[in-house]
C-alpha cells in the first residue's frame, strides 16, 4: 500500500501524518468575508494544533436551482483565493468543474478538489492530476468506497499520486445521507489519506424544495465519530453568520464550534492512533 506523505502547502498530510482540517465558507461571497474568516482560522489553528487548509468554492455548479448563487467565477474568485494565501499564508483549495479550470486555479491554489458529483469524469481527474498539484476527490454519493479505486487509479495513471480522497455520506433517497464509518478504512486501503466531510454529510439534499434543508447540529457528532473510525482529517464548512450564508446556509456550522471541535478531535486522533 502506497503510504506516500505530501504537503498542502504548509501542513503534512499522509496516513501517518497529524490531523488537519479543510475550513471555510462553502462559495466566496466576498473579499471581505474570506479574509475574516481566514483571520479566525489562523487563530484556531494556532490555539488548537490541527493544522488549517482554507477552502472555498469560485462557482458551485451543482446548486439545486438556477436562481441560487453560485460565486464570483473563477477569475474574481481565484484572485480572492490568492489574497487569502497572500495576506494569511493559509494553504488554500477550490473546486473546479471543468477540465479547461484545472491548470488555470492549479496556478494559484495549493490544491484542487474534484466534486463528488463529478468523481467518475476521467477528464477532470486527469486535468487536476497533470497540474502536479495535491488532489482531493471527493466520493460520489451514488458510489461504494470500494468504487473510488477506479477514480485513485485514473490519477495515478497521470503521474500524480498526491491524493486524498473526502467521505461526505451516501444518498439513500428522500433528501437523506447517510454516513458510513467503515468507508474511511475501506478508502485508507487504497493508500491515500481520507478526510471526512462532517458539514454535507448533514445535508438533507433538496429537502426545501429549491435548496438542501441540513442539521448542522450533528456535524461535531460526526467529525468524532470520524476520527475515531480513523479519519486523517475533516472538512468542515464555516461562516461567522450561518444564517446569511449564500450558500449551505442550512448545514454549514457556526465557526465559534471549531475551536472546542478540534481540540476534542485531536484528543481523539491522539488516543486512536496510539
Amino acid at each position: 500500500m502506497n503510504k506516500l506523505n505530501f504537503k498542502i502547502g504548509n501542513v503534512d498530510i499522509g496516513l501517518d501524518a497529524p490531523l488537519f482540517v479543510i475550513a471555510g465558507p462553502c462559495v466566496i461571497e466576498s473579499r471581505d468575508i474570506c479574509l475574516d474568516i481566514a483571520d479566525r482560522l489562523i487563530k484556531i489553528a494556532a490555539s488548537s494544533g490541527v493544522g488549517m487548509i482554507f477552502k472555498a468554492s469560485f462557482d458551485k455548479a451543482n446548486r439545486s436551482s438556477l436562481s441560487s448563487f453560485r460565486g464570483p467565477g473563477l477569475e474574481k474568485g481565484l484572485e480572492i483565493l490568492a489574497a487569502v494565501h497572500r495576506e494569511t499564508d493559509l494553504p488554500v483549495m477550490t473546486d473546479v468543474h471543468e477540465p479547461g479550470q484545472a491548470g488555470i486555479a492549479g496556478e494559484v491554489v495549493d490544491c484542487l478538489q474534484v466534486p463528488a458529483f463529478l468523481c467518475r469524469q476521467t477528464d477532470l481527474l486527469c486535468a487536476c492530476a497533470r497540474t502536479g498539484k495535491p488532489v482531493n476527490i471527493k466520493k460520489g454519493q451514488f458510489l461504494s468506497p470500494d468504487e473510488m479505486k477506479n477514480a485513485v487509479e485514473k490519477v495515478r495513471a497521470c503521474d500524480n499520486k498526491k491524493i486524498l480522497l473526502t467521505e461526505r455520506g451516501t444518498f439513500f433517497g428522500y433528501n437523506r445521507l447517510v454516513s458510513d464509518m467503515t468507508a474511511i478504512d475501506t478508502m485508507k486501503k487504497l493508500g491515500c489519506p481520507v478526510v471526512f466531510d462532517a458539514t454535507h454529510s448533514t445535508q438533507q439534499p433538496g429537502g426545501l424544495g429549491d435548496a438542501s434543508a441540513g442539521r448542522p447540529e450533528f456535524a461535531p457528532i460526526l467529525a468524532k465519530a470520524a476520527v475515531a473510525a480513523g479519519a486523517n482529517g475533516l472538512f468542515i464548512e464555516v461562516h461567522t453568520d450561518p444564517a446569511e450564508a449564500k450558500s449551505d446556509a442550512a448545514s454549514i456550522m457556526p465557526i465559534d464550534w471549531l475551536e472546542d471541535l478540534l481540540r476534542v478531535c485531536k484528543k481523539i486522533f491522539e488516543v486512536v492512533r496510539k
